[in-house]
């Protein structure tokens, strides 16, 4: 048969020149594309097979090989699967887009508002994975024998991906199909390979069909000479050929979980637990999910990329499926794998959708069910440590879901842990809080902190202490953002007790509330006095009814800021707007006192500032002139001496 020239459709020059240099961001995705074809080509067989063993001929071991040869610069990926006979090459190579060109086209002009289902279902109704190889490739040739045929039936496919390509019959001994791709020279960093194994490695490491190469070793050298890596004759195969979780799980060894989890992860620990399900019904797929033993030193990096890898019927898609993982789960290692999700056209970008959006709700849920499990069993002690070393090492990022997360807000909030007065670990749930409250108790009470250090010395805890009442100690950096989006926990309000006065409603008796009546009249004078001279430095001067052992401490109005917000923002480098505490006095410390019976002294102004800046630091806050601070507490010791 002489050679016969066919041209594609119209538009196809524009078509290609836009596959090669606008679809695919990464040159290297034309490997996986070439592969999923022959794997499909392989499947195809199989289930044709089915009722016709005769397309077998001999060769049931189904494969792919890859060749490279560095001197010739080409590719050649060949598979014993199906083929193609001349209709069916011409169909599928020269038809690209079956349902036309121009549709093809005007879909990949969709403007951002379509609807993203649309955008999803140009995969696998557009062929266009074949043509990525003009990547990297000037020229295609593809050689290709339908099973059954006989093999003067052999059909030879010949473009330069520029408009036209040539068609010629073969005899091809064997069945299959052979695509030699001529390298270009801007991509001959693809003719080595140990490159093509780094590509099968990542994106067809689990395709069921073994993917085979030429076996490389190392030839030892004579004399001066080192040696060199020689290609022999014999084939291995280069990917896994089998996809853990698509194995039952009753078929999977915890060892084999660990094994995989440190090659998907990197991580040299074993995890802390994991997950592995296969979710049925509208939306099909697979997950398997690991929580690490401990935090990666990237955790809280903006551009960290999210640890679950996507793969579409077990090729490899992405490792950023950022759409599949809320950023507080970020933690989280794993895989997923569907049978079919809206991607774009080029297969490497995920596409809103519902179905999307379902399995990002069924992952959260999978991921919280699994650690209210982890930390429920009060028995288990293997179960409750390892709940603590989780929280340890994510408790952090987790709080995050109460800002990102409102739907599942009160799930997490069931799964956040604690230091607290009455508990030297950070171990405290909010619904053992709540168990513990004292019989008249109206809220949850916490204080937010630097550090811990800071918050158990703090002086607003006194009177909590003195009637043990248990106070939560909030120390982490996210804890200020996390409450002003979550204010009560089961119907019950959570209090700050630096904010505003501190009212403990039935927790006081009469005695003590005309105690205080009796101490605003004997300290009226003082308060006036403070107040103006503090006026720089203070919203407002009062008694304290929190203090038991301290002489003053610094709070603020119950709608402001905390001084502790106040000091993360400025060190953040935000502008925040001017607010200044409000000092709170112990009416019963000698301090006060004396200092009520001395508003006439000239050291008055000097004991007064000095209370103020004790009462400052012991908030955690800084002297903005510590010298100052030094010479008043020196005068002040002089004249006792």
């Amino acid at each position: 048969m002489a050679q016969q020239t066919y041209s594609f459709q119209a538009e196809v020059s524009q078509l290609l020149h836009l596959v090669t240099h606008s679809l695919y961001s990464n040159k290297e995705i034309f490997l996986r594309e070439l592969i999923s074809n022959a794997s499909d080509a392989c499947d195809k067989l199989r289930y044709e097979a089915l009722n016709h063993p005769e397309l077998w001929s001999d060769d049931s071991d189904l494969r792919v090989r890859i060749t490279v040869d560095e001197q010739e610069k080409t590719i050649v990926i060949t598979d014993n699967g199906i083929g193609m006979n001349e209709a069916e090459i011409i169909e599928n190579l020269g038809t690209i887009a079956k349902s036309g060109t121009k549709e093809f086209m005007a879909k990949l002009g969709l403007e951002q508002k379509a609807d993203a289902k649309d955008k999803g279902a140009l995969i696998g109704q557009f062929g266009v994975g074949f043509y990525s190889g003009f990547i990297v490739a000037s020229s295609i040739t593809v050689e290709s024998r339908r099973a059954g045929e006989d093999a003067k039936n052999g059909v030879r496919w010949i473009s330069q991906g520029t408009g036209e390509f040539q068609i010629e019959q073969v005899t091809l001994e064997s069945r299959g199909t052979k695509v030699i791709l001529h390298i270009q020279e801007d991509s001959a960093e693809f003719l080595h390979s140990w490159k093509i194994k780094s590509i099968i490695n990542r994106y067809s490491d689990h395709i069921s069909i073994p993917i085979q190469m030429l076996k490389q070793e190392w030839k030892a050298g004579e004399g001066n000479d080192s040696g060199e890596m020689v290609t022999t004759d014999e084939w291995e195969t280069v990917n896994k050929a089998t996809a853990l979780w698509a194995r039952p799980k009753s078929e999977v060894s915890d060892q084999e979980y660990v094994d995989f989890y440190k090659n998907l992860s990197y991580d040299q620990v074993d995890p802390l637990i994991w997950t592995h399900n296969k979710v049925e019904g509208k939306t099909e797929y697979t997950q398997l999910l690991f929580i690490p033993a401990k935090a990666p030193f990237d955790l809280f990096q903006k551009d960290k990329s999210n640890g679950i890898k996507l793969y579409i019927k077990k090729v490899f898609i992405t490792d950023d499926a950022d759409m599949l993982m809320p950023n507080y789960l970020r933690f989280v290692r794993g895989v997923l794998d569907s049978a079919d999700l809206p991607l774009n056209v080029s297969r490497e970008l995920l596409q809103e959708s519902r179905d999307v959006k379902a399995i990002r709700d069924g992952n959260v849920r999978r991921v919280l069910t699994l650690l209210e499990d982890l930390s429920k069993d009060e028995v288990a002690v293997d179960s409750q440590s390892k709940y603590q070393q989780f929280y340890t090492e994510f408790g952090t990022v987790l709080k995050e879901g109460m800002v990102e997360d409102s739907a599942n807000r009160e799930r997490i909030a069931k799964l956040l842990r604690f230091f607290s007065t009455h508990s030297d670990s950070c171990s405290v749930s909010l619904e053992t809080y709540k168990s513990r409250m004292k019989e008249g108790q109206e809220a949850i009470y916490y204080l937010t902190a630097e550090s811990l250090s800071v918050a158990q010395h703090s002086p607003q805890l006194e009177i909590f202490r003195r009637r043990g009442i248990e106070v939560l100690l909030m120390t982490d950096r996210v804890d200020e953002w996390v409450l002003s989006y979550f204010t009560e926990f089961a119907g019950t309000p959570l209090q700050s007790i630096a904010k505003g006065e501190i009212d403990l409603g039935k927790l006081e008796t009469e005695e003590e509330k005309g105690k205080q009546e009796s101490n605003k009249k004997d300290f009226d004078l003082l308060i006036a006095k403070l107040k103006e001279h503090l006026k720089e430095k203070t919203l407002d001067v009062r008694l304290s009814t929190r203090l038991v052992v301290s002489p003053a401490c610094l709070v603020v109005d119950k709608q402001g800021a905390s001084l502790h917000l106040s000091r993360l923002l400025k060190q953040a480098g935000q502008s925040i707007p001017a607010s200044k505490p409000i000092l709170e006095l112990n009416p019963e410390h000698t301090l006060v006192k004396n200092l009520n019976s001395q508003q006439d002294s000239v050291y008055f102004h000097d004991l007064a500032d000095v209370i103020y800046y004790q009462a400052l630091l012991a908030e955690g806050g800084v002297l903005e002139n510590a010298s100052e601070y030094l010479e008043k507490v020196q005068a002040l010791l002089i004249r006792q001496l």
